[in-house]
């Protein structure tokens, strides 16, 4: 193919992943190292009341921001190097509790309790994303084709429904005297509020992660399978493997760049969860990382925001992905120039 062809092709795609990727994150890791503030005048103001026979005033010196000619609050922007990161990660508090003996309470940092959270919501829903989307690919490739087109249908609904809907469905399902949570006091014949506590929020949410990613994994391996060597197989069964040893020696290693590939999709959308502490409302209880990037941006009372502490978070993110997908990546290679 002629250079000039491939950049006909390729150009349009570098250009826009230049445009609303590289650039924003490179505008977010500068902004990580600098503080804006607005600028502040300090101006003195008469307050009077309402008296007979003479008015009471009375003068005090109040802080307000400065405005420019349009009306918009001005600010300053200066360099402050790692500072943003040291209010992120509050080390000082870390360092504290475990002086102190008490590493529990690293757990109330908002950025070490959304850290904890969101490891635990990408690496437990891993292995059963992975695990249940095999078992659906082995059953519908084991079935007859008269129900195979009813199953993979039925099967790939939690995948089209929109992440926030299916996170409220299944929260209404168990929100107050939703159906499963009057099923379970019924069974149980005692009272459950499922939305009370932290952990029963954090069991909904990685059913519902599993729940919604589960036929991704499923479309994928069953694609796998339609490409299984049917010799192996045969020669296989001919040789006395049982099911399960024709599973973990034959479809298993034939399937396992795809298992890689899933893997690494659901690592780098799953430390990004956001839907799931909107849906599930658990700002109270469980945050993400992604959250509480959003949370620092959410201007305060007097209309500030937290950018440089939000960039910083963000910046963290974004480590946080990339050493999560080091292992998997390194794996990719070493297979690649083994082929």
């Amino acid at each position: 193919m002629k250079f000039k062809t491939f950049a006909a092709f390729v150009g349009p795609s570098i250009f826009l992943m230049l445009l609303f990727i590289a650039a924003p994150l490179a505008s977010v890791f500068v902004q990580s190292f600098q503080s804006t503030q607005p600028v502040l005048e300090r101006v003195e103001v008469e307050t009077c009341t309402p008296g007979f026979p003479t008015q009471t005033c009375t003068t005090e010196v109040k802080t307000r921001p400065l405005l420019d000619a349009s009306g918009k609050i001005q600010t300053t922007t200066e360099w402050v190097g790692l500072e943003s990161y040291a209010n992120v990660l509050q080390l000082d508090r870390v360092g504290q509790a475990l002086a102190d003996g008490a590493p529990g309470r690293i757990l109330t940092i908002d950025f070490w309790k959304a850290l904890r959270f969101t490891l635990t919501l990408t690496l437990v829903t891993l292995p059963l994303v992975i695990g249940l989307g095999l078992a659906l690919a082995l059953a519908v490739n084991n079935a007859t084709k008269r129900l195979r087109g009813q199953i993979i249908f039925v099967s790939l609904l939690p995948f089209i429904i929109t992440p926030v809907i299916g996170a409220l469905s299944i929260r209404w399902l168990f929100i107050g005297d939703g159906i499963m949570t009057a099923a379970l006091e019924g069974w149980l014949d005692r009272d459950i509020s499922m939305f009370a506590q932290g952990w029963t929020i954090e069991l909904l949410m990685n059913f519902y992660r599993v729940w919604h990613v589960a036929p991704f994994a499923f479309v994928i391996l069953y694609a796998g399978l339609q490409t299984v060597n049917q010799d192996t197989l045969e020669s296989a069964i001919i040789d006395g493997a049982s099911r399960f040893e024709r599973l973990r020696y034959v479809i298993v290693p034939h399937l396992m760049p795809l298992i890689v590939f899933i893997a690494l999709i659901h690592l780098m959308d799953c430390y990004r969860a956001f839907e799931e502490v909107v849906g599930f409302s658990s700002q109270a209880h469980r945050i993400t990382l992604q959250w509480l990037t959003f949370d620092l941006l959410t201007p305060d009372d007097s209309g500030n925001r937290s950018i440089s502490r939000a960039s910083a978070s963000a910046m963290l993110t974004m480590i946080g992905i990339v050493i999560l997908l080091v292992p998997l990546l390194r794996r990719t290679w070493r297979d690649h120039r083994g082929a």
